[in-house]
């Protein structure tokens, strides 16, 4: 048994036709076949940051859900970012933390069960500047360790381009980089990532490149596969 998880900034649903179009992102998200998709650029900028993926569309489109769900508020979440569960995932608990730096930037960290056991995930967009990356991602390992132990995925777009450097605060994660994301018309740079605790064991992971993704934001989606890692037992 594996567990889907997938990352994805959809640009507030607007393509490269710059034209908003929901109904064709929550098409590319229903591709993806996705257990738990993080989500950047949710919501609109301005005023009450309403959904720019109306939670009716994700609904009709995908069978998914917006976690949490109900409570009226015009956005999907905060920051932009926001979680989406299938039908065989259970909530727990969610937050959402603000992050330093230049821009505004923050995370959702959510507990979950799934059909794997229990399931920490955090989404995040990370800052156009390294030192201001750096400074969020040690932010967001120093508000992990206050919190209880259990297994964790962190996934969404990390803007960083290099491939070896810049991630140094994740000590505790292996850091996946499934594929070229971005730009969608002509993917050069590995910006979306995925990491995991020793907890979860990789099994596949990619990125979805379908004429439709590649119109409908301008970084394309990524998923990765896990099972859980058994532990290693010492030769008698």
């Amino acid at each position: 048994m594996t567990l889907r998880i997938a990352s994805y900034n959809i640009r507030k649903c607007i393509g490269l036709d710059r034209r908003r179009n929901p109904a064709r992102t929550a098409r590319v998200i229903n591709d993806l076949s996705a257990d738990v998709v993080l989500l950047q650029e949710a919501d609109k900028r301005l005023g009450a940051r309403p959904a720019a993926l109306p939670r009716s569309v994700i609904r009709e489109e995908t069978g998914l859900s917006v976690f949490p769900e109900g409570g009226g508020a015009d956005s999907l979440g905060s920051h932009g970012n926001s979680v989406l569960i299938s039908k065989n995932i259970t909530p727990q608990g969610i937050h959402f933390i603000d992050l330093p730096g230049f821009e505004p930037r923050g995370a959702l960290i959510a507990d979950l069960t799934t059909p794997l056991g229990d399931l920490r995930i955090c989404g995040l967009h990370l800052g156009l500047r390294r030192r201001d990356r750096l400074r969020q991602m040690k932010a967001l390992q120093d508000h992990l360790n206050t919190l209880t132990n259990r297994p964790t995925i962190l996934a969404g777009d990390f803007n960083e381009w290099s491939r070896n450097k810049g991630m140094e605060p994740l000590t505790d994660y292996t850091i996946l980089t499934p594929g070229r994301s971005f730009h969608a018309a002509r993917p050069i740079a590995h910006l979306d990532r995925i990491a995991h605790c020793n907890a979860w064991q990789l099994q596949n992971a990619g990125v979805i490149e379908s004429p439709l993704a590649r119109r409908a934001s301008d970084h394309l989606p990524i998923w990765a596969d896990f099972s859980k890692a058994f532990p290693q037992v010492a030769p008698i």
